[in-house]
């Protein structure tokens, strides 16, 4: 697909001229753009309220990108609404997302690519989420750390809708404290104030930086720094990941009293505490970022918490669910970007036991569907006989051919073992 960012659609600039333009100027800037319309593409999503997808706005902006750098220049450009999606939580709730339209994505990446090298470095070093060069796997060691030097209780604050709540005139006031450009102020307050499209209508809100745009994890980093600034003077040992922040004590008294301040912080920012998430409780299984901490004789260990191992199965259920009509090399290979992430992302378990189980539980539910798409005893006993199983072994499966997963467990997996599995592709998580 060719780049709607060429050499055509953009005013021609001298890198010696870089130092003394303005932040807009630096984000619209022809390499920065091709930059961000990488990003874009690499990040796919769906179309706004334009019902333009990547492709399409990639032919929109070959012409039409001149005009909107002007617009943006000038300060009149007016970016469109979002579009609102609610997805399924794995808990059982919902989320509701703001999809921009991809132009807007277009800008919100150019202008972040600036300004996050403008105020990263001006972040508290507690703060990991969404910021370059840290993960969610940095949070968690640091949390192992605070509780390793004995802080064993844990102040756990979840913020109820975070991003749906955000104060607008609160989140531009820190801004400016930050950035001195008036025309970047104005573009975000934009923004802000652009409101969500529900059903064809339009509606406005004083608050929310609706999740789905680019800008919106930077502008949440933003506006709770300040929570992280008090808490670094008052000495506290706490990580803080996007809206999630655990704070760890060495007592329940502590941390009642942490708590009672975060609330008191919260309120200045118009924002509420979920009473039903939060919690001033022991730090080991409590759950954090997927993971969860255990005391062992040799120290504190972790783990892959239980609601995570729980989401893993019904995940992989669900992607198996539809096996009808597909190979098992198929169904495998649909499960491999999934199993890929999840190993990736929870590779800092200290339990292997935890990992070998949920091996064998996936590997038992593939053998039940192998059994299910075979379906008739004689095809069961024809395929196990072909794969090298005994004819007493073949016999026996294909006489329970309906009894799919006890087959499963048994017979089935001297046959459909973990070599064959491997042939398949499947990923081990052990």
């Amino acid at each position: 697909m060719r780049s709607p960012i060429s050499d055509e659609v953009n005013r021609p600039q001298d890198e010696s001229d870089s130092a003394g333009q303005g932040l807009l100027e630096r984000a619209f800037a022809r390499e920065n753009l091709k930059r961000a319309w990488k990003r874009v593409k690499a990040n796919k999503g769906a179309a706004g309220v334009d019902g333009l997808d990547i492709e399409q706005t990639a032919e929109h902006l070959l012409t039409q990108w001149p005009v909107i750098c002007e617009h943006l220049l000038s300060g009149v450009y007016r970016p469109s609404p979002v579009r609102r999606v609610v997805i399924p939580k794995p808990d059982g709730g919902e989320r509701e997302l703001g999809i921009p339209t991809v132009t807007d994505r277009l800008i919100q990446q150019a202008l972040l690519q600036v300004l996050q090298a403008l105020l990263d470095p001006t972040f508290s070093e507690h703060s990991y989420g969404f910021r370059p060069g840290r993960c969610a796997q940095d949070a968690v060691l640091a949390a192992q750390r605070y509780v390793s030097s004995g802080r064993k209780v844990v102040v756990d604050v979840d913020l109820e809708k975070f991003f749906d709540r955000v104060d607008h005139d609160i989140l531009i006031d820190r801004l400016r404290k930050r950035i001195a450009d008036r025309a970047v102020i104005r573009l975000i307050r934009a923004y802000l104030d652009a409101g969500t499209q529900i059903n064809g209508v339009v509606e406005k809100s004083r608050c929310g930086a609706p999740q789905g745009g680019p800008l919106s994890p930077l502008l949440a980093n933003v506006l709770l720094d300040e929570v992280d600034r008090e808490l670094e003077c008052r000495g506290h040992c706490f990580v803080r990941y996007a809206d999630d922040a655990n704070v760890y004590v060495r007592s329940r008294k502590a941390g009642q009293r942490v708590m009672a301040l975060l609330k008191r912080l919260y309120e200045k920012l118009h924002l509420s505490v979920n009473e039903s998430k939060s919690a001033v409780t022991s730090a080991f299984g409590r759950k954090f970022l997927g993971y969860a901490f255990w005391a062992s004789p040799k120290g504190v260990k972790r783990a892959v918490a239980t609601k995570a191992r729980k989401q893993f199965k019904q995940r992989i259920r669900e992607l198996t669910r539809r096996s009808g009509g597909r190979s098992m090399r198929q169904v495998v290979e649909n499960l491999r970007p999934y199993l890929l992430g999840w190993k990736a992302y929870f590779g800092l378990s200290q339990t292997p036991r935890v990992w070998r189980e949920l091996d064998e539980w996936m590997r038992h539910r593939l053998r039940a569907i192998q059994l299910k798409q075979w379906r008739r005893g004689a095809t069961i006993y024809r395929e196990l006989r072909a794969l090298g199983a005994s004819s007493q072994t073949a016999r026996k499966v294909a006489a329970n051919s309906h009894s799919w997963w006890r087959n499963s467990r048994f017979e089935l997996n001297r046959v459909l073992d973990i070599a064959w599995f491997d042939r398949l592709g499947l990923v081990r998580l052990s």
